[in-house]
């Protein structure tokens, strides 16, 4: 914290809370990213539809939280889940 730059007080709380929020926000955006992975991975067997709905729904699940909270944007988060939306109903479709 020594090579902080700003001199005024309120300018070093801001970098303080600033660095917080972006690990907070890292570690959401890491779960999203985590849990999508997990369906992807799923149908990518395309064996077990009941695992891949269950992983489907966490996913999205996780998704909505990381809107809900701001961390992702509304718009982003309808995308990517109607992204995963698409890949499921591609693959169990047939």
């Amino acid at each position: 914290m020594e090579d902080i730059l700003a001199h005024h007080r309120s300018a070093k709380k801001r970098i303080r809370t600033s660095e917080k929020r972006r690990l907070y926000n890292r570690s959401i955006k890491s779960r999203v990213k985590t849990f999508s992975h997990y369906f992807e991975a799923a149908t990518e067997t395309a064996e077990n539809r009941e695992d891949a709905v269950a992983k489907l729904n966490t996913a999205i699940s996780e998704i909505q939280k990381a809107a809900s909270k701001g961390v992702l944007h509304k718009n982003t988060a309808a995308r990517k889940v109607a992204r995963l939306a698409r890949q499921f109903n591609r693959t169990f479709s047939k």
